[in-house]
C-alpha cells in the first residue's frame, strides 16, 4: 500500500508513520531500560557485598571499584527510559494525527463528489442555456463554491502535515537529548538536576505541600496558617495535575485496576494521586466559596450610588471605576481569606457530633499531629530517596506505602471531608 493510498481523496499522506511500529519500539526500549535498571541494582548489591561473599567476590569488587560500569548502567537505563517515554508520547500523537487525517480524507471525499456534481450541472447548464442565463450563473457559482470547499479541506490537510512534521522533529530532538546521556557520556551537575527535577516534580510539590502543613501545625513561622493552607492546596493541585497527565502513572493505575498488577508502583501512584487530590480540595473549595460570597460582601459594604454620578467628568468616571475594581479585588481577597481560615480550622469528619456521638474526637485530636508529621516524613523521604540510590529500594517503597495507606484513608479522607462539609454547610453544623 502506497502512502497516498491510505488517504486516496486527499491525494497524499499528511501524517506518515506506523503507530504499531512506534508502539513495538517503545515496548522494546522500556524492556531494555528495565533490564538495565535490574543490572544496575544487582551490580550495586554485589559492590555492597550483600549478595556475594568470599575471595572471588572480593576480587570481583576490586575490578569494579571506581570503574564506570555502575554509573554507565544507571545513566544508560535513565536515558533509554526517557527515550521510551518520548516514543510513547509520539505514538499517542501519531494516532491522533492519523485520526484527524482520516476525518479530512472523508471530508475530501464528500467535497470531490460535490465538485463532480457541480461540474456536471455547470456543463449541462452551459449546453442548454445561453450566455447570461440565470441557471448557468447559478451553476457556475455552485461549481466555484464546491471547488473552494475542496481547496479548504486540502489546505487543512497541508496544515496538518506541517503540524505532524514539527511534532515529529520535537520528539526526535527530545529522544536525541535523552540518548546524549547514554554511557559513556556523563551529564553535568545542572543536567542531572534538571533531569531529576523533571522526573520527580510531582513528588517534590507534594513534599513541599506536606512541609507547609507541618509548619502551620507547629507554628514555625509568622505567616498566617490560612495562607499556608492555600499554598499547600495550590502545590497539591499542581502535583495532582502532573500525576494524572503522566502516561506512566495512568498506565500503572490502569494495569492495576484492569489487570490486577497491584505492585509497589501501583500503590505508590495510587496513594500519590489520592493524596494530592485530597490535599487540593479544601483550598479549591475555599477559593470557590470565597468567590461566590464576594459579590454579597461587596454589596453589603458598598456605599449608595448618588444621582450626581451622572454629571461626573470622563476622568472622574474612570477613576471611580478603577476604585471600584480595586475594592472588588480586595473584597474577593477578604472573602477567600475568611473561607480559607475557616476551612483550615475545620475539624475532621470523625470528630463531628453526629459521628458516633463525637466520641472519636479525642482520638482524632491525638492522631492528627503525628499523622501530619508522618505524611511529611514519608513525602520528604520519597524525594530524598530519588537522590540517594542507597535509600531507593523496593522494601523502602513498600514500607512507605504501608504507612501512607492507613494514614490517607483514616486521617486525610475524614479531614478533607470535614473541611468540605464546613465549606458546604457552614460553621455551625461542621464544628
Amino acid at each position: 500500500m502506497t502512502a497516498a493510498s491510505s488517504y486516496p481523496h486527499l491525494g497524499f499522506d499528511p501524517v506518515p508513520g506506523s503507530s504499531d511500529l512506534v508502539r513495538d519500539v517503545h515496548r522494546k526500549l522500556s524492556d531494555c531500560a528495565k533490564e538495565m535498571e535490574r543490572a544496575h541494582s544487582k551490580v550495586t548489591k554485589l559492590m555492597n557485598g550483600s549478595y556475594w561473599e568470599g575471595d572471588a567476590a572480593v576480587a570481583f569488587r576490586a575490578q569494579l571499584e571506581g570503574g564506570p560500569l555502575p554509573l554507565n548502567l544507571k545513566n544508560g537505563a535513565h536515558s533509554v527510559d526517557k527515550a521510551a517515554r518520548q516514543l510513547d508520547l509520539w505514538g499517542m500523537e501519531l494516532e491522533e494525527f492519523q485520526r484527524r487525517a482520516k476525518k479530512l480524507d472523508g471530508e475530501a471525499k464528500d467535497a470531490r463528489e460535490a465538485l463532480q456534481r457541480a461540474r456536471g450541472h455547470a456543463d449541462e447548464a452551459e449546453r442548454t442555456a445561453g450566455k447570461g442565463d440565470s441557471a448557468l450563473h447559478h451553476a457556475n457559482n455552485r461549481l466555484t463554491a464546491a471547488q473552494g470547499d475542496l481547496d479548504d479541506v486540502l489546505k487543512r490537510a497541508r496544515a496538518l502535515a506541517g503540524e505532524h512534521e514539527e511534532t515529529a522533529r520535537r520528539r526526535a530532538r527530545h529522544i536525541s537529548d535523552a540518548t546524549y546521556r547514554l554511557a559513556p557520556h556523563e551529564p553535568n551537575a545542572w543536567d542531572r538536576f534538571t533531569d531529576w527535577l523533571g522526573d520527580n516534580l510531582p513528588d517534590v510539590l507534594s513534599a513541599c505541600a506536606a512541609v507547609l502543613g507541618v509548619i502551620a501545625l507547629l507554628g514555625l513561622t509568622a505567616v498566617a496558617p490560612w495562607m499556608l493552607f492555600l499554598a499547600a492546596g495550590l502545590l497539591s493541585g499542581a502535583a495532582f495535575g502532573l500525576r494524572v497527565g503522566d502516561p506512566e502513572v495512568l498506565s500503572s493505575l490502569e494495569d492495576g485496576f484492569t489487570k490486577g498488577e497491584l505492585d509497589v508502583d501501583f500503590w505508590g501512584n495510587l496513594l500519590g494521586v489520592a493524596g494530592d487530590f485530597l490535599g487540593m480540595l479544601p483550598g479549591l473549595g475555599a477559593v470557590a466559596k470565597g468567590a461566590m460570597k464576594a459579590p454579597e460582601l461587596l454589596a453589603a459594604t458598598a456605599g449608595p450610588v448618588g444621582e450626581a454620578e451622572g454629571v461626573l467628568t470622563l476622568g472622574q468616571k474612570i477613576a471611580q471605576a478603577g476604585a471600584r475594581a480595586g475594592t472588588s479585588v480586595r473584597t474577593l481577597g477578604v472573602s477567600i481569606r475568611t473561607e480559607a481560615a475557616a476551612a483550615e480550622g475545620a475539624v475532621s469528619l470523625l470528630s463531628h457530633p453526629r459521628v458516633i456521638g463525637g466520641r472519636l474526637a479525642p482520638i482524632v485530636e491525638k492522631v492528627d499531629r503525628p499523622a501530619t508529621l508522618l505524611g511529611a516524613g514519608t513525602a520528604v523521604y520519597g524525594v530524598v530517596s530519588s537522590l540517594a540510590d542507597a535509600l531507593d529500594s523496593g522494601t523502602a517503597k513498600t514500607v512507605t506505602n504501608v504507612l501512607d495507606g492507613p494514614r490517607t484513608l483514616g486521617v486525610d479522607v475524614p479531614a478533607t471531608a470535614g473541611a468540605l462539609h464546613f465549606l458546604l454547610r457552614g460553621a455551625g453544623e461542621a464544628s
